[in-house]
């Protein structure tokens, strides 16, 4: 026979509403299977245990629950958190505690590199979920760059952006650096750099340097090709994805199987192949999004959830995103409203 479709929440009884709000609600609570003798103790009408059972097998029969083990609790599936999420989900206001520490991490004078940084280790940590910040690609003119000499084989180049964004990488430097090749190497490229984008910067000092070859010291020319090719290797035109707290799902009592699918998770998102994804997620209208396991291929694997919003500069374009990954029983009603206030203020930061 074939399985009946539900469109809405109301396509179900009241009873069986309340039998799956409950069950549910049980469920993400505790993360265990739901018999029918828990779910009479909460019910509003005095029904029999045996009454509940029939309602949820009738759930069942339309794939809102399954049976994890033989015994005769039941659990959600991931169409039935569906319809819970999208019908009977309450989702209130962030609380005052969670409000101020939210803004205490990220009131900072730092740059915005800085405060997104900031906000993955708060989301994670506020959650006991794993964070994803989307970082915007850098595409503010140059201001100024500088060489840092750390140890002989060790250095920093340090890039200002225009809109007071600060980031740095470190490079091996060429053997047998000298302060004065770094100096010249720094003053070279900061009267031809000023202006031009990350994206630009490549080409752009390629051409100085071969068109200035002989007025340059061989060092100061291998200084510079190794300080901008980090930026070019790393940066260009790619968004950077920023992941804390892996620990929290590596740790949540997960099987074998599940502890496989969460690792194959993060490697993908270490190896940053699904970032266009991410962003895609987070555009699909507006406000914070849900997506429970299979429901995008980002997350399938692993049987995880992501709550994910967007956020805004002050062209009201969507720049980036952050979200939180957990288990598919995350606590949703709570994990939203964080997420939400995390990504305005993060818009409104940007806008300042």
């Amino acid at each position: 026979m074939e399985q009946p479709k539900l469109h809405t929440i109301d396509d179900l009884t009241g009873r069986s509403k309340e039998v799956f709000r409950l069950l549910v609600e049980s469920y993400l609570n505790t993360g265990d299977p739901v018999g029918s003798r828990t779910l009479t103790r909460s019910l509003s009408e005095n029904v029999s245990a045996a009454t509940i059972r029939n309602v949820m097998n009738d759930l069942e029969f339309l794939g809102l629950l399954n049976a994890p083990h033989i015994s005769a609790g039941r659990i959600p599936t991931e169409s039935g958190l569906r319809l819970f999420v999208d019908g009977l989900l309450e989702v209130g206001d962030i609380n005052t505690q969670e409000r101020k520490e939210i803004d205490a991490s990220l009131d900072s004078p730092d740059d915005m590199s800085a405060v997104l940084n900031k906000a993955g280790t708060m989301l994670s940590g506020l959650t006991q979920g794993a964070s994803v910040v989307l970082a915007p690609k850098s595409e503010a003119p140059i201001k100024h760059i500088e060489f840092v000499s750390l140890a002989p084989d060790r250095a920093l180049v340090v890039l200002v952006t225009e809109d007071g964004n600060v980031e740095n990488r470190m490079f091996t430097p060429p053997l047998g650096q000298t302060p004065s090749s770094m100096r010249e190497a720094a003053n070279f490229l900061n009267a031809i750099v000023a202006g031009h984008t990350i994206s630009d910067l490549r080409h752009v000092v390629e051409m100085h340097v071969e068109k200035h070859q002989r007025d340059l010291d061989v060092l100061s020319q291998q200084m510079i090709k190794d300080g901008v090719a980090v930026w070019a290797k790393d940066h260009g035109s790619e968004a950077r994805l920023i992941v804390r707290g892996r620990s929290n799902l590596l740790d949540d009592g997960q099987s074998d199987e599940d502890m496989e699918r969460i690792k194959s998770l993060f490697d993908d998102l270490e190896q940053k192949k699904d970032i266009s994804e991410f962003l895609d997620l987070a555009e699909q209208g507006e406000g914070v999004k849900i997506f429970i396991g299979s429901e995008n291929k980002l997350f399938s694997l692993s049987g995880s959830s992501l709550v994910v919003s967007p956020y805004m500069n002050a062209d009201r374009k969507v720049i980036g995103a952050v979200g939180v990954i957990g288990p598919k029983r995350l606590n949703y009603g709570r994990v939203v409203p964080i997420v939400d206030y995390t990504a305005q203020l993060i818009g409104r930061i940007l806008r300042t």
